[in-house]
């Protein structure tokens, strides 16, 4: 995941996704309006710092609160690169919450019908999952 121009004082920002771990909800390439300093809970969709490399900024959801930080996991489950790996992330290693999604437009999508298309299927908001509690459970019990 990379970030354009963020400064600390600006409360949004526009990442973009690379990789497969949050697919479905994020696909590769996707942009991404980022809440930064925003409340988070359990289920939000979040940047926050790879707890191994912090100059490597990532995209998860927020599963639950766990002892020294919060389980995170990608909505890929056979993509690597998440609290199965890393173990817990430290809550000052969240950054924001991602608010909404748009992917780019493509070429053939330069006509007013393609711009009408595009709006209708690329600008998403990101929701949060409230239920991801019982997915933290069932892979504890593994």
């Amino acid at each position: 995941m990379t970030e354009q121009g963020r400064e600390p004082r600006v409360p949004f920002g526009v990442a973009e996704v690379m990789g497969p771990s949050m697919y479905p909800t994020l696909k590769h390439g996707d942009q991404l309006l980022v809440h930064y300093g925003a409340e988070m809970r359990a289920g939000d969709v979040a940047v926050l710092r790879h707890p191994l490399q912090q100059d490597l900024l990532i995209v998860k959801r927020l599963v639950e609160r766990r002892e020294g930080g919060w389980w995170v996991l990608g909505d890929n489950p056979g993509a690597e690169g998440d609290s199965r790996v890393f173990g817990t992330v430290p809550h000052e290693l969240l950054l924001g919450r991602v608010r909404g999604r748009y992917r780019p437009l493509a070429e053939d999508q330069r006509s007013v019908r393609g711009l009408v298309s595009w709006v209708v299927s690329a600008v998403r908001p990101v929701l949060a999952d409230r239920s991801v509690r019982s997915v933290s459970r069932r892979l504890r019990a593994r």
